[in-house]
């Protein structure tokens, strides 16, 4: 419920009640008659709170199943549509500049706290962009690659197959931490695209009307400030991703009945077999370990009589 209302109701209200709003106005016919929005009779405001309410239901309905468009329109994957491919190769290299400024940054030799503190701020910022040669076009759509690419490679996994399996192994207080941070994404990215739409149709009604040119200038304002929330919450949602591979890349293979390796070489080799078998890339497989499986399950589960109580330290 909680992801309803923040995630698809509440932009599409917004929207709606701005569109009302202009509709009342008779901005769209000629001068705006602003005193004329605020219905005058009670009963007018339950009609048009009623009217907001149905129409923002309707509409996030109809925009659910869009709502990963929406985030990757936002991400930059541009190059499919000619009218945008030269605009992101542009971008990608105002992108490249900015990350060659920032390894700059964090490798200059000057000494100082402050000196010390702007390089500890840069590479910061530089781990939290992906390689060089596969930047995108946008900050957003850089900050959620850092974590697609980089989270399970580290142990030899390829994230993108391999994270809707290991997503079903975490914890349930993991879980709910990316669930939240999520939602936290999806929300700025909906009120974001929700203040570009009012902005559209705040400059078709206002066009004529200088005096109110500054209603659509508010528009793109915040609509920067949503985008900026929805780079914050990538950025929080990828480090999420590396902590998700930290402890729970081992309980993968125990949900896919592989033996668990004994160091860190055959970590690596056996994750990246199974990455190839995720693919699609027929290899020789390990022999199954379904004994091992089922009694770190009996091991690490609650007890029968036990698993609707509270969890004890």
């Amino acid at each position: 419920m909680r992801r309803v209302l923040s995630v698809h109701f509440v932009p599409c209200a917004l929207f709606v009640a701005g569109v009302l709003a202009l509709v009342r106005a008779g901005s769209f016919s000629g001068r705006s008659d602003w005193s004329a929005v605020w219905p005058p009779r009670p009963t007018a405001l339950l009609g048009a709170i009623a009217t907001i309410t149905v129409c923002a239901a309707v509409l996030g309905l109809l925009l659910h199943p869009f709502q990963v468009r929406a985030v990757r329109v936002l991400e930059g994957y541009w190059d499919r549509w000619p009218l945008t491919a030269g605009l992101a190769g542009m971008l990608t290299r105002v992108q490249r500049r900015r990350r060659q400024a920032l390894r700059r940054r964090a490798e200059a030799a000057t000494g100082g706290d402050r000196a010390r503190r702007v390089r500890a701020d840069a590479r910061r910022r530089l781990a939290a962009h992906p390689p060089v040669d596969l930047l995108l076009p946008t900050a957003l759509g850089n900050a959620l690659r850092a974590g697609e690419l980089t989270a399970g490679e580290r142990y030899g996994l390829t994230t993108l197959t391999s994270w809707p399996r290991i997503y079903l192994q975490v914890s349930d207080p993991m879980a709910e931490v990316l669930r939240s941070t999520r939602d936290a994404l999806d929300t700025a990215v909906n009120l974001c695209w929700s203040f570009l739409l009012l902005t559209g149709a705040g400059c078709a009604a206002l066009y004529d009307e200088p005096s109110a040119w500054w209603l659509c200038g508010a528009g793109p304002v915040l609509a920067a400030v949503a985008y900026k929330g929805a780079v914050t919450a990538a950025q929080a949602y990828s480090g999420l991703m590396h902590v998700v591979y930290d402890l729970h890349r081992f309980d993968l293979l125990d949900a896919l009945h592989h033996p668990l390796p004994s160091d860190r070489t055959s970590e690596e080799a056996t994750f990246s077999e199974l990455s190839d078998r995720l693919a699609g890339i027929r290899r020789q497989g390990r022999p199954y370990d379904h004994a091992a499986a089922r009694g770190r399950t009996r091991r690490h589960g609650p007890p029968a009589d036990d698993r609707d109580g509270p969890l004890e330290a």
